[in-house]
């Protein structure tokens, strides 16, 4: 099967990039003189005028990436464990959870929680050596969640407008979803040199006015920052590896409306959480307040 609902094949090979220039490949001819287009291309990089707003049929569902469209969290998580203790001396077991128990945030943000005492340039190449790393040793091989294309399909056919907020640079998440055949279902994808995920729900409730809104995402941050939005309710994607469990309950904790290891039933669960009019208002999103317990740490499994 092709297009955006392919199946996931646990053993494909993507092919590997060419050895070297092709013989009959010529150079490209260097101009004598400046392009007459020069002043009217478009800067590279440069920053896009925001979308004006506008009315969508039925709300917006917006994902974070990694750990919730991604499965690389266990991938990043020992990419990070490596990273940091060769960094700051933390053994890597020890390193590995206080990443997951700080995920969601930049890793910018992450170091300077962590090793708040640490030189600032020490906490800087840290973090560029860890982007670096995550991309070759974490993203070359990750792939999406086994359930993620038939649940976007869903998602899309009932009508409800799809979106991504992540942490990581923008370019590189338009690679990623291109690669995988899902870009076509989101209207837009903000990361990192848009701001933070705060920054990025606001935006699109810009963007979509009087519509609920919805933050999937896989942290205790992801539902803190859903929680500080007007407008935005969040669910969550649990998460259960080797030494590590985020269970269902703490997100819901956390501010969650709806939690589960899988988002196979999510299109099932936003529906209920539109037909319940006490939970989240068509017009605002919002999901009314709601006691909330002492809000537990990230932990480690314990046996």
């Amino acid at each position: 099967m092709s297009g955006p609902d392919r199946g996931q094949d646990p053993g494909r090979e993507r092919a590997a990039p060419p050895a070297g220039p092709s013989p009959e490949r010529r150079e490209l001819p260097i101009l004598p003189a400046k392009s007459q287009f020069a002043e009217i291309a478009r800067p590279v990089g440069g920053p896009r005028p925001p979308p004006a707003p506008r009315r969508v049929e039925r709300g917006v569902v917006v994902f974070d990436l990694d750990g919730t469209i991604l499965d690389d969290l266990q991938a990043i998580s020992l990419v990070a464990a490596d990273v940091i203790s060769r960094a700051f001396g933390t053994p890597p077991p020890e390193a590995r959870i206080h990443y997951l128990a700080t995920t969601g945030m930049p890793f910018e943000a992450q170091l300077a929680q962590l090793y708040p005492e640490a030189p600032a340039a020490l906490r800087a190449s840290t973090a560029r050596t860890f982007h670096q790393r995550k991309v070759t040793e974490a993203y070359a091989h990750t792939e999406p969640f086994p359930e993620i294309p038939r649940v976007l399909k869903q998602l899309a056919q009932a009508r409800w407008t799809l979106a991504v907020s992540t942490g990581a640079e923008t370019e590189m998440a338009e690679l990623l979803l291109e690669r995988e055949g899902l870009r076509f279902w989101f209207e837009d994808v903000l990361g990192s040199g848009d701001g933070t995920k705060r920054e990025h729900l606001r935006e699109y409730r810009r963007r979509f006015p009087e519509v609920p809104v919805f933050l999937i995402g896989d942290s205790r941050f992801d539902m803190e920052a859903a929680a500080a939005v007007d407008g935005v309710v969040a669910l969550g994607r649990a998460s259960r590896m080797p030494d590590w469990n985020l269970a269902p309950s703490d997100l819901v904790q956390w501010g969650a409306a709806w939690a589960d290891y899988s988002l196979s039933e999510l299109p099932e669960a936003l529906d209920r959480l539109l037909r319940a009019p006490t939970r989240v208002s068509r017009s605002s999103g919002r999901a009314p307040a709601r006691p909330r317990g002492s809000k537990p740490r990230s932990r480690p499994r314990s046996e």
